[in-house]
C-alpha cells in the first residue's frame, strides 16, 4: 500500500500500474531484459524500457520474449492463478490498467499501484476486456 523508494513513483506522469507489475515480476525473477527498446529493464526513471511501465509493451514484452527475462502467454480466465497478470481495456482494445492477481476466492482478487490495492476483486473496477497473461518462466 507505499511505494518501494527504489524505483520512481510514475503516479502522476500516467500511473504507476505496470512499473508494480513489473516491480512484482522482477522480485520473483531476478533476471531483466537489457536489450535495447524491446527489452525490459530499469535502472532509473530516465533509463528503463517502455515495457517496464507501459501496459501495452509489457504485454508484447512477455508473450514475444525469447531472450533474458520472465515470459508468458495469454491465458482464459477460468485458467487463472496467483501470480498472473490481468490488463483491462475499453472495448476497442485500447488497455490501460495491469494489476497483479493474488488470490482466487472464487472472486479473482488483485494487488495494484495508481490507485493502492490489496486484494481488491477485480469485478469492482470498470472495464469492458480484460485479458490475461501467465507467466510460464524466466530465461537467464
Amino acid at each position: 500500500m507505499g511505494r518501494n523508494p527504489r524505483y520512481y513513483d510514475f503516479q502522476t506522469i500516467g500511473g504507476d500500474c505496470t512499473n508494480f507489475a513489473s516491480q512484482c515480476l522482477f522480485a520473483g525473477a531476478g533476471v531483466m531484459n537489457f536489450t535495447p527498446v524491446t527489452g525490459w529493464f530499469y535502472r532509473t526513471a530516465m533509463d528503463r524500457t517502455a515495457s517496464w511501465t507501459g501496459v501495452r509493451f509489457l504485454y508484447e514484452f512477455l508473450v514475444n520474449n525469447r531472450g533474458p527475462g520472465p515470459f508468458g502467454r495469454v491465458i482464459s480466465r477460468r485458467e487463472v492463478l496467483p501470480g498472473d497478470l490481468v490488463q483491462l481495456g475499453t472495448e476497442t482494445g485500447h488497455f490501460y490498467h495491469t494489476p497483479v492477481i493474488t488470490a482466487i476466492t472464487p472472486r479473482i482478487l488483485v494487488a495494484a499501484h495508481t490507485d493502492d490495492a490489496l486484494d481488491r476483486p477485480l469485478d469492482s473496477y470498470r472495464f469492458a476486456r480484460a485479458r490475461f497473461i501467465r507467466i510460464e518462466g524466466v530465461r537467464y
